[in-house]
């Protein structure tokens, strides 16, 4: 049970009783390797062999073995249970069910060696439950305007005073990074309890009504990357994928957890909103020069 388990989570077709198979340098490979000790130190046999495929219609056979679908229709339908039932669920528990079954699409993703149509259907009816989750129980998040996204003179933005929302979470910390690092390193920060008590000649953003916030479907973060032409940096981009799946959801991000989770032992350890600033600085340096580090291996 452990070894079928273990294929089952996998993402391993069945090519028939006994035999599983896996595209070649898929994840899961390693996990084919450690079945088959496992089972010969049990007193079993197992062996792994790689599969050629000589024509288009086995190919098409075989990867029929993976299409997801199904799972995906089934997840669907669970987020449109979700979506109806969030008014009475109240708002710990509709956030507790958008977690688990944000979890469950990126499950399923992980498996999915050859994603279609279903895939992006399931992130639709992800973004739609988010997106009602927030109507239903909003948080003070900004609602997203459309305006149209203009490059900036950098000069005009130096050693002024940005002010945004106190208690500041991941959006406005990694904001408040790439302003103080890239944008003005002279920045000082206001953190406010309304839109309406914005210093007078302050820098807003991720508010409504503030100079700089959401933006369709970009966070504040990404909206700061256009508007200062600082989006064409790899690892600015990387954090940014981080940053909007944390905010806004979507589809799951990998580093995102690893980045939420540091953040939260800076908010525990913290007394000020201006501590917490230095603290996720430090994080955010070290994240982007991993990003950094690896696009010049």
């Amino acid at each position: 049970m452990r070894v079928w388990r273990a294929l089952k989570e996998t993402g391993c077709g069945v090519l028939r009783d006994g035999v599983y198979v896996l595209p070649a340098g898929s994840a899961g490979s390693a996990v084919l390797a450690r079945m088959e000790s496992e089972i010969g130190s049990a007193g079993g046999f197992a062996m792994t062999l790689e599969l050629k495929l000589k024509t288009a219609g086995q190919l098409a056979q075989v990867r029929k073995l993976f299409d997801r679908s199904a799972d995906y229709g089934t997840l669907v339908q669970k987020l449109a249970t979700a979506k109806a039932s969030l008014p009475r669920l109240g708002p710990r528990r509709a956030q507790t069910t958008m977690h688990r079954l944000q979890r469950a699409f990126g499950r399923l993703s992980q498996i999915d060696f050859f994603p279609g149509p279903a895939k992006l259907q399931a992130a639709d009816a992800i973004s739609a439950l988010e997106r009602s989750l927030r109507e239903a129980y909003p948080r003070g998040e900004p609602r997203p305007s459309h305006k149209r996204l203009q490059q900036l003179d950098r000069t005009r933005y130096l050693r002024r005073l940005w002010a945004t929302r106190k208690h500041p979470w991941v959006d406005r910390l990694a904001c408040a990074w790439l302003i103080k690092r890239f944008i003005d390193r002279g920045a000082r920060f206001a953190w406010i309890d309304r839109p309406r008590d914005c210093p007078k000649k302050a820098v807003g953003f991720d508010f409504d009504g503030a100079e700089f916030s959401h933006v369709g479907n970009l966070v504040t973060f990404e909206v700061l990357l256009a508007s200062f032409g600082l989006d064409n940096d790899p690892a600015l981009d990387a954090i940014g994928a981080a940053v909007r799946f944390l905010d806004s959801g979507g589809i799951p991000v990998a580093d995102a957890k690893g980045l939420e989770t540091l953040l939260r032992g800076a908010r525990d350890r913290a007394r000020t909103d201006d501590a917490l600033l230095t603290e996720a600085r430090r994080i955010l340096d070290m994240f982007y020069s991993a990003y950094a580090q690896a696009r010049t291996r």
